[in-house]
């Protein structure tokens, strides 16, 4: 973020520069890190490689956001002075992450860890891992998309928030502002502009400045809060004086504070200073409570934890605000905790570079404002890249909004992004066939079933023998079920990934129970020298049932053969009994008795093949001839 605001202090304290080091030094101290890395790496070429030289050319590339070259001269200022102060190896892990260089990261945190082992930055150094690094870079099974929204200008713009069908973002945009040392572009001004949705995103027009007299000054105002009934809004701003000029605390330094005004006519007016802001310490970036009774802000103020703390102060019903309280050690680290945001269910997001991350600021959300125990998680991508990304705004019902970030392939220094969660769904087509002549089956019942059983969706295909399930869930496994009478139901099993919009073809292919005057089924087993039925064949024989059902007026007779393999007479037999257990299977599931005109088992007597007494046959060639056979003996239809 190469508008840092919430460390954003302006001095103006001015001496004579004696060398080139101290005149960097005095442009360093001005924040105008642009021109202190062009005279720092002037004494470096002139051959003065110090600790202070080679750490504040880190610095300034670091503070910019320029990680490949923070990388450079923090890496040469490690290499050369072994005891080193640890926040820069602290600053070349995080520019190290940011470049994607996790090993030696990974490396360096350890050996962070050692000297500052009861920093809690460090605190999850069991999680950093390559894997882990990777997994929150990686985008896969995430179903998000970003839009680098066409407002955004070769300038910096950031921190998009949505009041009804207002768009407000801050933007050093106005050339006519002053030049801010830090990045070379003009101070920051609020802009609105209306916003509207569409297919593509959000639609954005009509940008101008705020609407109010005194809101933008010749200084930095940024980051905004409103109330739910659009009256009250909440600002940050550099310290003012009343005659718009910047006011300094003793060591020159100027400090930002929050401020409020009220909606008065359709412009803003009555801008006040919030009663909790210092001239000692910086107060920035608000964010109101979903019920508007809670300010939440960030400061620099002593007693934090770190550089600088997200705080939150009570407003009662009369306005009178409340003593500012630290959110503690669950949100706050060493680090920097910057643009806090709550959103109508109270989940806090925010901006963080002291927790697990990918590289200078990422974007985090926690549970800690409704359990005082819970972690922070870091969102990964899309959100979060190796750059600053920051501004988190979500309109949790709809699962849009946006954040802002200074990562690579933007139009400016920051950029604001629309973001949009969407369910990850896909296709499953197929055409249905009989297995035998390829026909089309039109009329086939397809069922899409899920994991657990449960039939999610039925349709019929049409007269191309086609079906269609949309909006199937990603990364699930379902099975597909053709059924038409007449014809055995096919199964068919298809697992989804998490490609959205991908389409999954399964073709069904459907066996006819019907041919010629048979109706065919797949062998019924019985038990050796048994002639109960099975369970195994009672699910066959369902299949009878079924035809029979869909047509009232047939009339089978059914006929069992065993092999050879026996004495004759036993066969005989056998297989009458097996016939005759098989029909009064048939009789039990409800098919009247004058449906079938015999069952008669014929034992050996009439083999299909070559596999009589005495010859030696295959199982397989012996089983062709063991089998049940139910002919069709009338005009059913």
């Amino acid at each position: 973020m190469k508008t840092k605001l919430i460390i954003l202090i302006i001095a103006l304290s001015s001496s004579f520069a004696f060398s080139q080091k101290k005149v960097a030094d005095k442009f360093f101290e001005n924040f105008a890190y642009i021109k202190a890395s062009e005279l720092y790496q002037k004494a470096y070429n002139d051959g003065d490689d110090s600790e202070h030289v080679l750490t504040r050319l880190g610095d300034c590339y670091y503070n910019n956001s320029e990680s490949e070259k923070a990388v450079e001269w923090y890496g040469k200022a490690i290499e050369k002075y072994k005891n080193i102060n640890p926040e820069y190896i602290f600053k070349y892990i995080q520019s190290l992450k940011s470049v994607a260089r996790y090993e030696e990261a990974n490396t360096w945190l350890k050996t962070f860890k050692e000297i500052q082992n009861d920093d809690r930055r460090v605190k999850d150094l069991n999680l950093n891992s390559l894997e882990k690094y990777n997994e929150l870079s990686s985008t896969e099974g995430v179903y998000v998309e970003t839009i680098n929204l066409p407002l955004n200008t070769q300038y910096s713009d950031f921190g998009g928030y949505v009041q009804g069908d207002q768009f407000i973002f801050a933007s050093t945009r106005n050339a006519s502002r002053k030049v801010y040392k830090w990045n070379d572009e003009p101070f920051l001004d609020i802009y609105e502009a209306s916003i509207s949705t569409s297919d593509n995103g959000p639609e954005i027009d009509n940008i101008e400045p705020i609407k109010s007299d005194d809101m933008n000054t010749d200084f930095h105002e940024a980051t905004v809060a409103i109330t739910n009934d659009g009256k009250t809004i909440y600002f940050t701003r550099d310290n003012v004086t009343k005659r718009k000029k910047l006011s300094y605390d003793r060591k020159g330094t100027s400090h930002l504070k929050i401020y409020k005004a009220e909606l008065v006519d359709g412009t803003w007016q009555n801008i006040v200073e919030l009663p909790f802001n210092d001239d000692v310490f910086s107060t920035g970036h608000p964010a109101l409570s979903p019920d508007n009774n809670t300010l939440y802000f960030v400061s620099d103020r002593e007693g934090g934890y770190g550089q600088t703390d997200i705080y939150k102060v009570h407003i009662s019903t009369d306005g009178i605000y409340g003593n500012p309280e630290n959110l503690g050690p669950q949100v706050n680290t060493e680090g920097r905790e910057m643009f806090p945001f709550v959103d109508k269910d109270n989940m806090l997001y925010f901006s963080s570079d002291g927790f697990l991350n990918l590289g200078l600021l990422d974007i985090f959300k926690s549970d800690a404002l409704n359990n005082s125990e819970a972690e922070p998680v870091n969102l990964g991508a899309p959100y979060n890249s190796g750059y600053d990304d920051f501004a988190y705004f979500i309109d949790s019902e709809k699962g849009t909004g946006f954040f802002s970030s200074n990562r690579p392939g933007g139009k400016g220094g920051d950029d604001i992004y629309s973001f949009g969660i969407y369910e990850c769904k896909q296709t499953i087509t197929g055409i249905a066939r009989d297995s035998e002549t390829e026909a089309i089956l039109p009329m086939v019942s397809v069922e899409l079933i899920d994991e657990t059983g449960k039939v999610i969706n039925t349709v019929e295909t049409n007269d191309e023998g086609a079906y269609t399930f949309e909006d199937v869930d990603c990364n699930k496994t379902y099975t597909i079920r053709g059924s038409k009478p007449d014809y055995k139901d096919d199964l068919v099993e298809v697992t989804t990934d998490d490609e959205n919009d991908k389409e999954h073809t399964a073709d069904l292919s459907l066996i006819p129970l019907i041919k010629g005057n048979e109706i065919v089924i797949n062998p019924i087993f019985f038990d050796f020298d048994k002639w109960n039925i099975r369970p195994d064949a009672a699910y066959e024989l369902e299949n009878i049932v079924a035809v029979m059902r869909e047509h009232p007026k047939m009339v089978i007779k059914i006929e069992s053969h065993t092999d050879s393999r026996g004495r004759d007479n036993y066969n005989m037999k056998l297989s009458d009994r097996r016939a005759k257990s098989t029909k009064d299977y048939l009789l039990s599931r409800n098919i009247a008795p004058e449906r079938i005109e015999s069952a008669i088992g014929y034992g050996e007597s009439q083999l299909v093949n070559d596999c009589s007494n005495g010859v030696k046959c295959s199982k397989e060639k012996h089983q062709e001839n063991r089998r049940s056979k139910f002919i069709i003996i009338n005009d059913y239809n």
